[in-house]
């Protein structure tokens, strides 16, 4: 009986060691709670695989129980007042300072869109409903977060053009008025896919001919901006870190273009590109766009060019489109599409796949001409801005909600 309890702890012991712990750099902070965080969404990940392959619920459909546990009820408190409206359709909740006596002063806004790789996430996430319930009170602002449409229910451009319409119809005059708000002092802003749609409707509503309001600033927070190199440094030094690995976040770049496999596994080998995406890598080049310590010991290689990645005849050129549309990759604009851009925010973090989407904007920005605060975290680690609610509540997410609210008191 001894022998076979000693066997157990040891079974039990190599389980533990195998769904928690995870060779997690020196210089990350609070090494362990982010291992058994880790645990809970690569267990989730994990089922998902296995239903996906029973054939009981497909992958993303279950890691949408991750949107569902954190899921809050947006009320009105004695300092904030919460509304759900509809903007040209599209819903969105909407945070204001309570009425306070007769003022008329006029506040900034802010439209955020929640991160989620466009497949999971909500604006009614509790660490959402906070971080707009801050913002409110901290910048006196209005809020308004966007409930855009998910994929794979809805492919791309759905969730963007979802995010366009309540933009476009928000900045109308009438409507800011409405709310009190200075039609010269609205931003945008979004984490991870949400800093993807953020920067897109900053560049598309710059080009509008007929947009007569203006957003004054974009504050895009670990934005994913291409999806034409997926193997760039950043998304090799980081293949295998906590929550947003690079499977993950290439399934969600699949699944947000089609439901078709082929495309996760060209994508998966980096060969998804087609001829169509040629005159474009030169955008994505991160020798020519990465500063040389970002360069580390990886060599550049241009993406394989495949004339056939998925589906056929007008489904496959549309898949290629899609790919090489700059409303989905905005990096992906020519330089002339970005000078005029607002002044922008971008946090990056060291231990992210994505960390290279955000430092190739913003060299890009930069050289455009346009003024950038570039906030880089060297032992931050992808969505720790949202990881401020309990348990799974980390100092550097407290440290990168001050600065990103700093940074808009002082610029909005």
């Amino acid at each position: 009986m001894r022998s076979k309890g000693i066997f157990l702890l040891i079974i039990l012991g190599a389980l533990s060691s195998y769904y928690i712990y995870e060779p997690i750099p020196e210089d990350i902070e609070e090494r362990w709670k982010l291992m058994l965080t880790n645990c809970f969404f690569r267990s989730l990940s994990h089922l998902a695989d296995l239903s996906e392959l029973l054939g009981l619920k497909d992958y993303m459909g279950v890691m949408y129980f991750i949107t569902l546990a954190e899921g809050v009820v947006p009320v009105s408190d004695g300092q904030v007042q919460v509304t759900v409206e509809q903007f040209d359709g599209v819903e969105g909740v909407v945070y204001q300072p309570a009425q306070q006596g007769g003022s008329t002063d006029l506040r900034p806004a802010v439209i955020y869109m929640h991160g989620g790789g466009w497949c999971l996430g909500s604006s009614r996430m509790g660490p959402y409903d906070l971080l707009s319930r801050r913002m409110v009170k901290e910048l006196n602002a209005v809020v308004l977060s966007v409930e855009y449409r998910l994929a794979p229910a809805h492919h791309f451009p759905v969730p963007y053009e979802d995010v366009y319409r309540v933009v476009k119809h928000f900045l109308q005059r009438g409507v800011l008025a409405q709310y009190s708000v200075d039609p010269g002092r609205v931003a945008v802003s979004g984490d991870s896919a949400g800093g993807n749609l953020a920067a897109a409707v900053s560049q598309q509503l710059q080009q509008d001919p007929e947009q007569q309001v203006q957003l004054k600033a974009q504050a895009l927070l670990y934005p994913v901006t291409q999806a034409l190199d997926l193997n760039t440094p950043s998304y090799q030094q980081n293949r295998d870190m906590p929550i947003l690995p690079r499977t993950l976040m290439v399934r969600f770049w699949s699944e947000y273009f089609t439901s078709d496999k082929a495309l996760f596994r060209a994508m998966m080998a980096n060969t998804h590109n087609s001829p169509e995406s040629a005159g474009l890598l030169k955008f994505v080049d991160w020798s020519a766009f990465l500063p040389e310590s970002y360069h580390r010991e990886y060599n550049y290689s241009a993406p394989t060019l495949s004339a056939s990645v998925a589906g056929e005849g007008s489904a496959m050129d549309e898949l290629s489109r899609s790919i090489a549309d700059p409303r989905a990759s905005p990096l992906l604009v020519p330089d002339a599409a970005l000078h005029s851009l607002p002044k922008a925010y971008v946090l990056t973090s060291e231990y992210d796949v994505l960390r290279d989407d955000g430092v190739m904007y913003v060299t890009r920005l930069r050289r455009a001409g346009v003024h950038v605060t570039h906030e880089h975290y060297d032992n931050g680690f992808h969505g720790a801005l949202m990881f401020t609610v309990w348990p799974a509540d980390f100092l550097i997410g407290r440290r990168m909600t001050d600065n990103f609210i700093q940074w808009m008191k002082e610029n909005l």
